[in-house]
């Protein structure tokens, strides 16, 4: 999931950016306004979390544009105004959850994750897929009850997938979600991390649609057994 984080508290920004990106998130993060209009034009992000004290306004005034996208990032306003008013009025503009500061990173995820399971199909935060187990809260994978250890990039990928099961997920949206604004990736990135996960998953579990993308599959198969000495 790629998520964009409008702060323009900076040591705030950096301890909740640093938190989500260890969790296998990634965040860009902006302090204005201006920056965030630039950086919706240029990415398709999942979720905007959204302070609305900035420094060149308002952060309500992204909701307009936000309600024009293709697929309504969620939105989260994150906020020192606690009257109920301020909360009103931020759930009437759109937002789909208010917290104020200050906040625990953690309860910030289990709002995030609780408005994705909402938003999707998901109806826990569990996804089973035939000898697949996905858990979504605890960011845990098992293939036939054995846990399977992924690298940040791989459960990135696969949490993107996991939490819409039944959709066929392009190529640029799951690039999207790998990858930040200021990360370089090479033109066969997304098919590399697709191998590790259909090695480590077994191959029969992600889909290839051609030229729509990826999707993930109850399987019939096992991952493949790691070599000695394998990263």
């Amino acid at each position: 999931m790629r998520i964009l984080l409008v702060e323009d508290d900076l040591h705030l920004s950096d301890a909740v950016c640093s938190y989500l990106r260890a969790k296998a998130f990634i965040v860009d993060a902006v302090p204005s306004l201006e920056g965030a209009r630039a950086a919706l034009a240029g990415a398709r992000y999942a979720a905007v979390l959204l302070d609305l004290h900035l420094t060149d306004g308002d952060g309500l005034q992204l909701m307009p544009g936000l309600r024009t996208l293709p697929e309504r990032p969620i939105v989260i306003v994150l906020t020192a105004r606690d009257q109920v008013s301020d909360r009103i009025r931020g759930l009437d503009a759109g937002a789909d959850d208010y917290l104020t500061k200050p906040y625990d990173p953690a309860e910030l995820l289990a709002r995030l994750r609780a408005v994705e399971r909402r938003r999707s199909s998901v109806e826990s935060a569990t996804v089973r897929l035939g000898a697949l187990e996905i858990d979504l809260g605890n960011d845990q994978v098992r293939v036939q009850g054995t846990p399977v250890t992924l690298t940040q990039k791989e459960w990135a990928l696969l949490r993107v997938m996991a939490s819409r099961p039944e959709r066929i997920h392009s190529r640029e949206a799951l690039l999207d979600a790998l990858y930040g604004f200021d990360d370089d990736t090479d033109s066969n990135t997304l098919e590399v991390f697709v191998s590790r996960l259909r090695r480590k998953l077994g191959r029969s579990h992600i889909q290839t649609l051609r030229g729509l993308g990826y999707r993930l599959a109850p399987g019939n198969d096992a991952p493949e057994p790691e070599a000695d000495g394998a990263a």
